[in-house]
């Protein structure tokens, strides 16, 4: 699994070792791949791992975001153009295609392609032929193609949005890159590996992420998936002063918990007393969050609707590493 980790694929979860095997599977061929998933579940790293482990690896990767690229230049971008090929091609220019020569050509949000972009991508997926605008030559590519979309292409097909034949041409080979939340155990895995690679980033070892934190962390349902759980982990590392992290619950969207899934994990060890503790550690601090976010930061505020004295309040605050100033709005 090492290769796997270099290439920030990170998981033990079975979802995840399906998808792992597929990857592998795929390397070893030559087929076109069309990976679906979610916003943020890691399908360039997918379409990355079958390139670096394939035969093509000693030739170019490159990714293009297809909703990025307006209707009217995509055949220029696929194909380049020859001199004078329009009004502005005042020299000639190769498009990805030939630049990815030997290598892959990796084509994100692909359901974002217009009706005659779909057109001249099928044209040359059958053949690999292609003729740079303005030109008067076929060329011939050699090019491993790799497609992802987070919607539903056959369901696109269906009402019309997408091409039929074309989506034929791209699903040689499928791959479905699951949601984080189907990805059980998998968050604590992935969390820990980010603390990791943010301390040798910064040269700060030595922080870890609480119990507290992680219970905290399989509870919720991460709509952002990888990412977001990622850019998670880099602000609360940044943002920690001491070598344990406490994850603020302030910072999650409340209505993505679970109905308490994952709230007693037994991590720590199976001892009673330590999965109370841990529970209450994870209530206080949901508890403060919650107070501080309705008084704005307000402390004296947070102290008289708690029925607790403001010193006590503020040294409960200073346990758990909750700043105030994170809470306080302008409310001019």
């Amino acid at each position: 699994m090492e290769d796997l980790v270099r290439l920030n694929l990170v998981g033990e979860s079975t979802a995840f070792l399906r998808c792992i095997e597929l990857i592998r599977r795929y390397a070893a061929c030559d087929a076109t791949v069309l990976i679906h998933g979610e916003t943020g579940t890691g399908k360039e790293l997918a379409a990355r791992a079958i390139h670096y482990l394939g035969a093509r690896r000693e030739f170019p990767f490159l990714a293009v975001n297809c909703g990025a690229i307006p209707d009217t230049l995509l055949e220029n971008e696929l194909f380049g153009h020859t001199r004078g090929a329009y009004t502005e091609a005042r020299e000639s220019r190769v498009g990805v295609i030939a630049d990815a020569e030997g290598g892959t050509l990796y084509l994100d949000e692909i359901e974002t392609l217009s009706a005659r972009a779909q057109v001249a991508l099928l044209r040359f997926l059958q053949d690999q032929n292609y003729r740079p605008l303005g030109g008067k030559h076929m060329l011939m590519a050699n090019v491993r193609m790799i497609a992802a979309s987070n919607e539903n292409l056959a369901a696109r097909a269906r009402r019309g949005l997408f091409r039929q034949d074309l989506l034929f041409r791209l699903n040689i080979m499928a791959l479905e890159m699951h949601a984080l939340r189907a990805r059980r155990g998998d968050v604590a895995v992935l969390a820990n590996h980010f603390v990791q690679r943010f301390s040798r980033q910064y040269a700060h070892t030595g922080k870890r992420l609480s119990s507290a934190s992680l219970a905290l962390l399989e509870r919720y349902e991460w709509p952002g998936n990888v990412r977001e759980l990622e850019n998670l982990i880099h602000r609360e590392f940044l943002l920690c002063q001491g070598s344990e992290i406490e994850i603020d619950p302030a910072g999650l969207d409340a209505s993505r918990f679970g109905p308490g899934a994952g709230a007693f994990t037994l991590s720590g060890g199976g001892c009673f007393q330590a999965a109370k503790a841990r529970a209450i550690a994870e209530f206080e601090r949901s508890y403060l969050a919650q107070l501080l976010t309705e008084t704005h930061g307000n402390v004296s505020l947070a102290a008289r609707r708690s029925g607790k004295e403001r010193r006590s309040l503020g040294k409960l605050l200073k346990k758990y590493g909750i700043d105030r100033n994170r809470f306080i709005r302008d409310t001019a």
